[in-house]
């Protein structure tokens, strides 16, 4: 199986930064592309960053320029740094990896929607 654990979310003043964390850990074979998105009350879950395993990256037009999405290869992890945030970020924020696993029989397995962390909620609020 595979597990996706996010950390870095808290309650930061507008301006602030935070920097999210999501690694990936189970039977996996490969990961192609990791990306963050981010869900507010009331609103539909939105596609913030997302980065293929050769380094490519798009964002969402709020976000260009403030936050940046990375990835450490060697561990199965993606980052999002978010600088000069808004009120309006405020929202919890969900990790998803397109991964391929792959048990020790050798038996892959693969999700068409990708793997999900469980959330972690990003505050901005003086």
């Amino acid at each position: 199986q595979v597990q996706l654990v996010e950390s870095g979310g808290g309650l930061v003043q507008p301006g602030g930064s935070l920097r999210l964390s999501c690694a990936a850990s189970g039977s996996i074979f490969s990961i192609n592309a990791m990306g963050w998105y981010r869900q507010a009350p009331g609103k539909q879950r939105e596609l913030v960053a997302a980065i293929t395993s050769g380094g490519s990256t798009n964002y969402a037009d709020s976000v260009k320029g403030r936050f940046t999405i990375s990835r450490d290869n060697a561990k199965n992890t993606v980052y999002l740094q978010m600088n000069s945030l808004k009120p309006e970020d405020t929202a919890n924020y969900y990790c998803n990896a397109d991964i391929l696993g792959r048990t020790p029989e050798r038996i892959f397995y693969y999700s068409s929607h990708g793997y999900w962390g469980q959330g972690t909620q990003v505050t901005v609020s003086s």
